[in-house]
């Protein structure tokens, strides 16, 4: 996660957390007029539209006052699903033996993609083990973007 996203996670955590639900992560797409900011929120007790639409309402009211994003965009609120993408190492952590496509912002052996199981995580490092059995050991900061693949 990018400085922007760790300010606005900063920002809105203590008010999602007030209406029963956590803040998992938040993407900031720029786009020009078509920009979005996507919030996943969380719960023990899952997430349901009157939730995402509390959230939103809630957002939207700390989005004006604080007007930390310049220009136009759409606010989006969800679950973050089966697929749920990973931001944070604890979230790597919560789903150790999982498996999970990631893409790097720097290719390691050639690639930037892979398809891997989370295989342990030590502060911000992050050791996954590839469909050929290779371990990679990242950084969570060398991580672009990173969705669980749900076994269904």
């Amino acid at each position: 996660m990018g400085p922007m996203q760790e300010k606005l996670m900063a920002m809105f955590a203590p008010a999602i957390s007030g209406l029963g639900c956590d803040l998992w992560g938040v993407e900031y797409i720029s786009q020009g007029k078509h920009s979005v900011l996507r919030l996943y929120i969380d719960s023990e007790k899952g997430i349901t539209v009157d939730d995402c639409q509390q959230v939103s309402h809630q957002v939207s009211g700390i989005l004006d006052v604080e007007d930390p994003i310049k220009g136009q965009y759409s606010l989006e609120v969800s679950s973050p699903g089966l697929d749920r993408p990973l931001f944070l190492a604890d979230h790597y952590a919560r789903n150790l033996g999982a498996k999970a496509k990631v893409r790097l912002r720097q290719a390691v052996l050639g690639r930037r993609n892979f398809m891997a199981v989370i295989e342990s995580v030590n502060d911000d490092e992050i050791c996954l083990v590839d469909e050929t059995g290779e371990a990679i050991v990242v950084h969570i900061s060398d991580i672009d973007k990173a969705n669980l693949v749900p076994e269904l």
